[in-house]
């Protein structure tokens, strides 16, 4: 058998020793289980809303009398960071990206600073709540800081960033964003079309066709009537001529006039018999047309109202449906708002959502990220193998002299420090590392200091994403989905989200730090 890489030789042998420091039980013990729970509910209750049309509902109100492209930037930026604060920054960008390429495309807009604009947003809006992303699950479960004093503590420095993250964009690509282009894609014009073809079809129009049909009737008698008419009055004439004509005798006046009288009335009666014989067949044959015409609608009646019927059910619920997934992740906030415990209060929630499904939920469970709560599993044993070998306590103790945070050049530092290592070692194993540390440090001076300990290391290491394209999961789902989109494949590059992502994180994060409590 070959040997590997040596990259691969050396990283596997590190990895190796890590767990080897181990014995199964620590291992096991070292896997946070309450997180695991957390994060399975989270992902849940995100499938069903996602299923529920809740970001269909947000991708129409980023359309909603939008005033252009510079309008539209900021909505995304906007529903971008609120979703992701409420159903977690990975499934925002997933469902999101796919919609801002079409109007993007519809609308012959550069996708560029679109997709950054929901990528930023996302990683920034996700920093206020518990449930916005993976480190923040840990951090509230490990500090036990309640939900709202969690949200409360982030969010005036996440309105905030939100704000500084849109400006810069605006300022990056406004010149871009300037240029007005006239050709409209004709995607949107087709959708309409088919809009107003499948709106002509309606039962407004059979019984318009039926009045069609009793009008052409009554124009036809009508015109059957006008038409002898025309044959009595010329025979009426045909008469008074031959009466000028008569010759001077009686006799023969008497004999061609009682001739002429004879033939005359003959002639009359047997085309008034014609007529009436033809246009009694006429008012038969549309008669009878009329009542096929009426008995072939009455029997499509019964069909159609059962099909109307049908669709109505199917509609009542569907809408209740939908309702009981809004209502029961209404309830799951306010539990959590109320200080209940985070984990069950998502586990219940997801366990009640599968409970009203009226279909089979395997489908929704499939759609779970099981690979996600085994790479969560490894990495809580790989971090407690790595802090076994002493290495990051080293580290720690070498640094925490000069990162108080009782003082701004303390605060400097530390958020350095997450800045630096969410980066290299991805911001879940820099909480991981720092996380206890840094808590432990800060509640030597005060307990409201570790609060502000916690929540700054929430922060810092949220906003740390947008640094570069690799900083965060939900930069490589936008990058991927916009690379195979099929509405609009563009690429994302590393470089063109670098000359963004230093700018904006360094300004996002400073401002923030100053509004944290």
């Amino acid at each position: 058998m070959a040997m590997a890489s040596s990259v691969k030789v050396v990283l596997g042998s590190i990895a190796f020793a890590v767990f080897w420091v181990l014995t199964p039980d620590q291992a096991y013990a070292a896997i946070d289980l309450p997180i695991l729970g957390l994060l399975f509910g989270t992902m849940v209750v995100s499938i069903y809303l996602e299923r529920a049309d809740m970001f269909k509902y947000l991708g129409k109100l980023l359309l909603w009398k939008t005033q252009g492209a510079k309008d539209l930037l900021c909505r995304i930026c906007l529903i971008s960071a609120i979703s992701s604060a409420l159903f977690t920054n990975d499934t925002s960008c997933v469902v999101l990206t796919e919609f801002v390429l079409k109007v993007a495309k519809q609308h012959n807009l550069p996708p560029h600073p679109f997709l950054l604009a929901l990528a930023s947003s996302a990683n920034i809006g996700s920093a206020a709540t518990p449930i916005g992303n993976p480190q923040n699950l840990v951090i509230a479960v490990q500090s036990k800081i309640p939900f709202g004093k969690f949200v409360i503590g982030i969010l005036p420095a996440m309105l905030v960033g939100i704000f500084v993250n849109a400006l810069i964009l605006l300022c990056m690509f406004w010149r871009l964003l300037s240029v007005h282009k006239d050709e409209e894609d004709p995607a949107g014009e087709v959708v309409v079309e088919e809009d107003v073809s499948s709106h002509r079809f309606s039962p407004a129009t059979l019984s318009h066709s039926a009045s069609l049909n009793s009008q052409e009737w009554n124009s036809r008698l009508e015109t059957a009537d006008l038409k002898s008419s025309p044959n009595f009055s010329g025979n009426i004439d045909n008469v008074e001529t031959l009466r000028n004509r008569l010759p001077s005798s009686e006799n023969e006046i008497n004999n061609v006039h009682s001739g002429a009288l004879d033939y005359a009335r003959n002639s009359i009666a047997s085309k008034e018999e014609t007529i009436d014989v033809s246009s009694h067949k006429r008012e038969e044959t549309i008669l009878s047309e009329g009542a096929a015409s009426n008995n072939r609608l009455r029997d499509a009646c019964p069909t159609e109202s059962l099909e109307g019927k049908e669709n109505l059910t199917t509609r009542w619920k569907r809408l209740l449906w939908k309702s009981g997934v809004y209502l029961v992740t209404i309830g799951m906030l306010i539990a959590l708002l109320m200080g209940l415990n985070m984990s069950w209060c998502a586990i219940t929630a997801a366990l009640a959502l599968v409970v009203l499904d009226f279909t089979d939920a395997g489908p929704s469970l499939q759609k779970v990220s099981y690979s996600l709560l085994v790479f969560f599993c490894g990495m809580f044993i790989t971090v407690e193998g790595f802090n076994k070998t002493g290495i990051p306590s080293a580290l720690w103790d070498f640094m925490e002299p000069h990162a108080h945070i009782d003082h701004a050049t303390g605060i400097a530092v530390l958020a350095l420090t997450i800045l630096v290592l969410s980066n290299l070692a991805s911001n879940v194993p820099t909480v991981l590392l720092l996380g206890a540390r840094v808590a432990a440090s800060a509640a030597a001076i005060s307990a409201a200091e570790e609060k502000k300990a916690w929540l700054l290391l929430a922060w810092v290491s949220t906003v740390a994403g947008n640094l570069s394209l690799l900083g965060s999961a939900a930069n490589l789902i936008v990058c991927e989905q916009a690379r195979q989109s099929p509405y609009l494949a563009y690429t994302l590059s590393f470089w063109s989200h670098l000359k963004f992502g230093v700018p904006s994180t360094l300004l996002v994060t400073a401002i923030g730090l100053t509004l944290i409590r």
